[in-house]
């Protein structure tokens, strides 16, 4: 194939659109919100708005928790769940971020995330 040809066949593959799909995008986001809130993404209410020509993710979700029995047994709990659930909201603004970013190639502004309750689980590690 002589370099005239080779460019050709190139710019044919690279001719088109790609887009991702909004239900797509939400999998997405809700898979990593629930990485990141330690619970299963079909938990996780994903929304999505214009800001400024770039795509704002709004979600709505528990968190994992490590049970109150077991905390007051060692208080140690918290920390190995990653410490307050304030402290893990924040942190994980910054990871879902990225990760939706890494995986769908989507520019975000900002991810906002509402707590709606917690799940109580037995893990997280005492220290």
């Amino acid at each position: 194939m002589s370099g005239t040809a080779g460019a050709a066949a190139h710019r044919a593959a690279m001719a088109g659109h790609n887009r991702i799909s909004t239900q797509a995008l939400s999998s997405v986001a809700r898979a990593a919100a629930g990485e990141a809130l330690g619970v299963p993404p079909q938990d996780v209410r994903a929304e999505w708005s214009d800001d400024d020509g770039l795509l704002a993710l709004s979600l709505v979700a528990p968190i994992a928790v490590p049970s109150l029995t077991a905390v007051l047994r060692e208080p140690q709990r918290v920390a190995g769940f990653g410490g307050s659930i304030w402290d893990r909201a924040v942190a994980a603004k910054a990871h879902i971020l990225r990760r939706v970013t890494e995986l769908s190639g989507a520019q975000l502004s900002r991810v906002d995330i509402r707590i709606s309750g917690a799940a109580v689980r037995d893990g997280g590690r005492a220290r």
